[in-house]
C-alpha cells in the first residue's frame, strides 16, 4: 500500500442536491429540492446522469426525494466522514483538515499537526475557506454485481452532517451493530430558519424504507447478517481494512477530486447565495467572500514566519 495515499471506498457515481452554474462569468453553486444521481463523467452540460437516476424517477411520482440505500460498513464513522476542511480555491488541493481539537495542515515543512479552533475561531480559514465537509458512501438499492462500489454524497451543510451522523449512530446501536445489513433510504427534508429568512432549505436525512418499520428492518438485517456469515463474509475485517485505508493518508480527497470539490463547495465568491450559511450541500457556498486568496494568505504567513526566524 502506498504510504501517504488515503485508500477510500471505490466510487461509481455521485448523489447531489444541486449543481454548479455559470452566472455573470462566475461558477456558483445552485441549490435544488430533489436528488440527482450522476456518473463520475463531466461534459460541457455538467455531470452525466447515471441510469439509476431515471430508474428511480420512474418508480416515484413527482421529484426524486428518497433513495433506497445500504451501507458498506457497520462503523458509522466509516460510512460518513466529516471534518472541518480548507481547500486552496485556486489549485483545489486540500490544505487543512481538523476535528475542532487538532488539524493536519500542509505547510512548506510538510504535514504538521496543529490545534484546530474550528472555523469561527481560526484565522487561517477565515472568509468561508474552512467549513464542515462531509462525505457519505452508500450503496443504492441492492446493486447486484457490485456490492463494493458506492455512490458518494458530499455536503457542507451542518443540517445534513449532524442529522446523518446521528441517524447512523442510532441505527447502528439499536440494530446491535448491524448497520451494513439494514435496508434504509436517504430522504430529502425541508425546513425554514431565521438564517434562511424563512425560505425553505433542504438537507439529507436517513430513515426506514417506504412501508417498512424499524422492527422489520432489524429482522431483515439479522437474516442478511446470518446469510453473510454462513457464506464466509467477514464484516469486521472489511471495517478494519477501510479504517486502515482512510488513515493511510493525511487528506481523503485526492488532487484530482479536489478541484471539483473546491469549485462546488468552496467558490471564491458566493455571489447571490441564498443559503445563508445553512442550506443543502451545493447551496451552502460560504458565509462571506474571501478578501484574498488562500495562496496570498499562505505567502504572507510564510513571509511573517521568515521574518521572525531572521
Amino acid at each position: 500500500m502506498l504510504k501517504g495515499l488515503s485508500i477510500t471506498p471505490p466510487v461509481i457515481g455521485r448523489i447531489s442536491i444541486g449543481r454548479v452554474v455559470e452566472k455573470n462569468g462566475k461558477r456558483l453553486p445552485e441549490k435544488d429540492d430533489q436528488f440527482t444521481i450522476t456518473t463520475q463523467i463531466h461534459n460541457r452540460d455538467g455531470w452525466m446522469l447515471h441510469p439509476l437516476n431515471e430508474e428511480l424517477r420512474k418508480a416515484t411520482t413527482g421529484k426524486l426525494r428518497a433513495i433506497p440505500v445500504r451501507f458498506l460498513f457497520n462503523d458509522p464513522d466509516l460510512n460518513l466522514r466529516a471534518e472541518y476542511s480548507c481547500f486552496d480555491r485556486q489549485t483545489g488541493r486540500p490544505v487543512c483538515v481538523g476535528n475542532g481539537e487538532t488539524c493536519r495542515r500542509a505547510t512548506d515543512a510538510g504535514i504538521e499537526e496543529l490545534p484546530c479552533p474550528s472555523p469561527d475561531g481560526c484565522m487561517f480559514g477565515q472568509g468561508g475557506a474552512c467549513k464542515p465537509y462531509g462525505r457519505l458512501n452508500a450503496l443504492i438499492g441492492d446493486q447486484d454485481g457490485d456490492e463494493m462500489g458506492s455512490f458518494i454524497f458530499r455536503t457542507t451543510s451542518y443540517n445534513s452532517i449532524r442529522t446523518l451522523a446521528a441517524r447512523l449512530h442510532y441505527f447502528a446501536a439499536v440494530s446491535g451493530n448491524l448497520l451494513a445489513c439494514l435496508p434504509l433510504r436517504l430522504i430529502l427534508r425541508g425546513k425554514s430558519t431565521t438564517q434562511s429568512y424563512r425560505s425553505a432549505i433542504y438537507y439529507v436525512d436517513l430513515g426506514m424504507r417506504a412501508g417498512s418499520s424499524l422492527e422489520a428492518a432489524i429482522s431483515e438485517a439479522r437474516e442478511l447478517n446470518a446469510r453473510r456469515r454462513a457464506a464466509g463474509f467477514n464484516q469486521a475485517a472489511l471495517d478494519a481494512a477501510a479504517r486502515a485505508g482512510f488513515s493511510n493518508g493525511a487528506f481523503e480527497d485526492s488532487i484530482e477530486d479536489g478541484a471539483a470539490v473546491a469549485d462546488e463547495f468552496y467558490p471564491a465568491q458566493s455571489g447571490d447565495d441564498h443559503s445563508h450559511g445553512d442550506g443543502n450541500a451545493q447551496a451552502d457556498a460560504g458565509r462571506a467572500p474571501a478578501a484574498s486568496s488562500l495562496k496570498d494568505r499562505l505567502d504572507r504567513r510564510a513571509a511573517l514566519l521568515g521574518g521572525k526566524a531572521a
